[in-house]
């Protein structure tokens, strides 16, 4: 250790130990001299002390050598030095630095977009044990047209809660809207609904007040906490607002708590959290619609928490009672199990797949950058040859010039990927500013540790990768035929350009993958763009969403009649040619709201009690709503107020729901189905065109369209309305501002304590159906075009090098009577050769990969036809003009100048 601290030393106060030792060295030699002078005479003086001064240098390298790091005062040197080459060579240092930095930015934005998704644990307390319970049903006839998972009821979380042996805590949630009133304006907001468990689980302690009690998840509870967003905005972040009460819906609660900033569940925010409270005496086996999360006991696994579920099925179904009419056997035929897995993965959804495809993408386009950067240092250290060659003739060694030419290399590489990031972190800024909606934790997306030490390693692979390539080439045994090189007689030959030549092949292969895959991207984008949503021009559609609470006194027909009312309003606004309400309007349930789904029976089928029928999804519309929406009517008609106020059982379904039971549209009416056995028959009077409710990338589930109020479909006499509806208005003015403030005005004409929630367009909901096709074909064609743009520059680079090196031999050609056609042809053919070859090359690279983008793709096989063939014309043709136009300057050469040329 004292000899390394004592090297260290050296090294470090070099400066002012070699002018002591310069001195000391020096004042010997002149002692010496002295007593030479007296034996030897004048001449042996004159010659020792030439002598003298070639040992001074020599003597302190070496004493330099004995106490200092010499290896590392090599390094520093090589370092200075190779700072010094690449500011010489400015226009060199300038492109391969932004060559890099595009590559290496992408990169890093990209990997930071996965790392914070992907790889970045949950903002929750170990969140390693928090996980998502579901189940699966394979038995579950229509289960796959929902979601292919099954959902929990009541009655399982009361079975699971007290029966379970591996959960620390277990609860049950969803998502819902609330109307708040008498804090500020009258305001419509999303609102969690938990069972007593539920934030047990997640583990996040209130910032203010505290949790809801299990005495406050019975029914009849009247307390509620507050999202940190709603109590900043609403309650300017007043602590004193706990014990307070509000108004949601018209019943006061009391406000028990308020949870940190940045809370929420699967990637949603909630402004109010609400006791999901269950009445015990009226849980049933069904009513499978709630999402479950749990937090394992320590120690324990998926897989036996997994058993644990799978232990407490069967108790389940025999603890509980089934729906009037329905045989609790037919549960067991839907083979429930377990389906657990981690609550991350509920978060991320199907983005994983998207961001993988991405990364690899951009992972490709650094690699195409590294070659050209690889392709450009070759053709400088070949103008280097000569340098290297005396550097060699003067003693440095094999090792210490490639080592020079891997940290000039290095160098760039390192400062490439500072620019990078700097490029990375406003591609971020961006991608967060306008992002799809749908990408989850898409608020934590940043530029952290790990990022860095990513740029890191990719910018130290980058520089060896495209330094080691010219290094090896041209520092071997044969660098001090360099002295004697570039004479007259000297021409290129085939070896010279064998490397830059493989460099231009490779990235042309790389680039036909990525343009395979942006054309298959393209392809589905135009296969979705073309399928029929269900509904026409949804520019035109405004739709707003309205709760309207059902008050003491008012009845189910009284909130029908005000719906109405304001149906009415809405329409007498210019503009408007039609309107309508939902309990979801089309698409809708993207936008986070759940869709009701449940069984019906027609008339004449197979009874409850022998088989259970295929789950449908359940949506009430008004009179007007198809109309307005443009989804056809493809038999009978559409329901009418009076169906609704004198209680008429009446109701409409899909087109593929028709087919599905009666054949045909015209056959489902008059047909009769119902819901429960003790429900009431309802006869069909109209049949729509199918709507792409799931997306346009997923088919059309079977739907049931019930009345919007009027007698209830699942209880003979008692009678029903739907409280929180969506209206839609068919207006040119749809979107605009002074729209929407008519709509507030004629809503508030009716009921001025009604707020409005989410306007937006339809096309707004269309469009977020296609955000994750877009996101992907945006981010290929990005990649695509970066790539095609280096393997064309890489296919221009080798030929205008060719010409540059063969300029000797070209005049030698044209003086002999060559045409300048046939010249320029040998070049092109040059080119095309190697995009030729490259195209080959990557046409079953990309047939390969490119059925790992199958998940993503839609109405397009991976091996499209189409695309396989335009694809390579488009490349071949962009290299044929890559290799044209510096082949052009074979006709600026003079032959008597050529000739002349050393």
């Amino acid at each position: 250790m004292r000899v390394w601290l004592s090297r260290l030393g050296g090294a470090l106060g070099r400066g002012r130990r070699d002018d002591d030792l310069e001195e000391e060295l020096r004042l010997h030699l002149e002692l010496a001299a002295e007593d030479e002078r007296r034996r030897d005479g004048p001449d042996g003086v004159r010659l020792r002390a030439a002598i003298g001064r070639g040992t001074v240098p020599r003597t302190m390298d070496l004493l330099r050598d004995q106490r200092g790091l010499p290896s590392i005062e090599d390094l520093a040197r090589d370092v200075r030095h190779g700072w010094r080459s690449l500011r010489r060579n400015v226009a060199f240092s300038a492109v391969t630095l932004l060559t890099l930095a595009i590559g290496i930015g992408a990169n890093t934005a990209v990997f930071s977009v996965v790392n914070s998704i992907l790889l970045e644990p949950l903002d929750y307390p170990d969140p390693d044990r928090l996980v998502a319970v579901w189940h699966s049903a394979p038995g579950a006839p229509g289960l796959t047209s929902v979601s292919g998972d099954l959902r929990l009821s009541a009655s399982m979380y009361f079975t699971y809660a007290e029966h379970n042996r591996t959960f620390e805590s277990f609860g049950l949630w969803t998502w819902h809207t609330a109307t708040v009133t008498g804090v500020a304006e009258p305001e419509q907001v999303r609102t969690l609904l938990v069972t007593d468990g539920t934030l047990q689980a997640l583990g996040v302690p209130p910032a203010v007040g505290r949790w809801l009690s299990t005495a406050e998840q019975q029914p009849g509870s009247r307390a509620v906490m507050l999202g940190y967003g709603y109590w900043q905005r609403r309650l300017g972040g007043d602590r004193s607002a706990v014990g307070r009460a509000i108004a949601i819906d018209s019943h006061p609660r009391e406000i028990v708590g308020v949870m940190p900033e940045g809370f929420g569940l699967l990637d949603a925010d909630p402004a109010l959290i609400v006791p999901l409270a269950f009445d015990r005496s009226r849980v049933v086996l069904s009513g499978f619609g709630f999402q479950g999360v749990a937090r394992l006991k320590s120690g324990v696994t998926i897989a036996q928490a997994s058993a644990d579920v799978a232990r407490m099925v069967p108790l389940w179904m025999r603890s509980w009672p089934s729906v009037a009419g329905v045989n609790p056997l037919v549960y067991e035929e839907w083979r429930i199990a377990p389906a657990l897995r981690p609550l991350k993965d509920d978060v991320v959804g199907n983005t994983g797949g998207v961001l993988w495809v991405v990364m690899g993408t951009i992972g490709i386009v650094l690699l195409i950058a590294c070659a050209n950067v690889a392709n450009l240092a070759l053709a400088r250290t070949e103008g280097r040859q000569q340098e290297l060659a005396v550097r060699a003739s003067l003693g440095a060694g094999r090792g210490r010039i490639v080592r020079g030419l891997l940290i000039e290399s290095l160098l760039l590489s390192l400062i490439g990927a500072a620019l990078g990031l700097v490029l990375a972190h406003a591609g971020l800024r961006l991608l967060v500013a306008v992002g799809p909606a749908n990408l989850p934790r898409l608020s934590e997306i940043a530029i952290d540790g790990r990022a860095l030490a990513f740029t890191l390693v990719v910018a130290l692979l980058s520089g060896l990768f495209f330094g080691a390539i010219p290094a090896l080439k041209y520092a071997g045994s044969q660098i001090a035929l360099g002295l004697g090189g570039g004479g007259r007689t000297a021409t290129p030959g085939k070896e010279r350009h064998r490397a830059r030549g493989l460099l231009v092949v490779t990235q042309v292969a790389l680039a036909m993958v990525l343009l395979v895959g942006a054309g298959l991207m393209i392809q589905t984008f135009r296969a979705l763009q073309g399928v029929a949503p269900g509904f026409t021009n949804p520019r035109e559609l405004q739709t707003v969403r309205i709760s309207i609470p059902d008050l003491p006194g008012t009845g189910p027909l009284r909130l029908a009649r005000t719906q109405q009312d304001i149906a009415e309003r809405l329409a007498s606004i210019s503009g408007v040619s039609s309107v309508g309400c939902a309990s979801l309007i089309h698409m809708e349930g993207m936008e986070g709201l759940a869709h009701d789904w449940d069984i019906i029976i027609a008339e004449g089928g197979r009874p409850f009690d022998v088989e259970m029928p295929p789950l449908r999804m359940f949506k009430s519309v008004s009179p007007g709503f198809f109309q307005t929406t443009g989804t056809s009517l493809v038999a009978g008609r559409e329901y009418t107020w009076t169906d609704v106020y004198d209680r008429r059982g009446v109701v409409m379904v899909s087109h593929n729901l028709a087919r599905e039971l009666w054949g045909s549209a015209s056959g489902a009416l008059g047909k009769r189905i119902q819901t429960l056995p003790t429900a009431p028959w309802r006869e069909v009077i109209g049949v729509v065109e199918d709507v792409r409710d799931n997306g346009v990338h997923e088919p059309a589930p079977s739907t049931v369209y019930w009345p919007i109020a009027g007698e209830s479909h699942y209880r003979a006499g008692a009678d029903y309305a739907t409280e929180t509806v969506t209206f839609v208005l068919r207006s040119p003015r749809a979107g605009t501002e002074s729209f929407l403030r008519e709509i507030e005005r004629a809503v508030w004409s009716v009921n001025s304590n009604l707020p409005l929630a989410s306007p937006r367009t339809m096309q707004e909901i269309y469009d977020r159906s296609l955000a994750r096709t877009s996101f992907t074909l945006v981010m290929l064609a990005i990649a695509a075009t970066m790539a095609l743009v280096l393997g064309l520059v890489g296919i221009y680079g080798v030929i205008a090098y060719a010409v540059s090196q063969r300029t000797r031999e070209i005049g030698i050609r044209l003086a002999l009577g060559a045409q300048e056609r046939d010249v320029k042809r040998m070049f092109v053919r040059s080119g095309l050769a190697l995009a030729v070859l490259g195209v080959a090359l990557g046409l079953g690279a990309a047939a390969g990969l490119t059925r790992l983008m199958s998940s993503l793709l839609s109405g397009v096989s991976p091996l499209d036809p189409a695309t396989y063939l335009v694809v390579p014309v488009v490349l071949v043709a962009a290299a044929l003009l890559a290799s044209y136009l510096p082949a052009r300057r074979v006709a600026a050469v003079n032959p008597v100048e050529a000739l002349k040329m050393e």
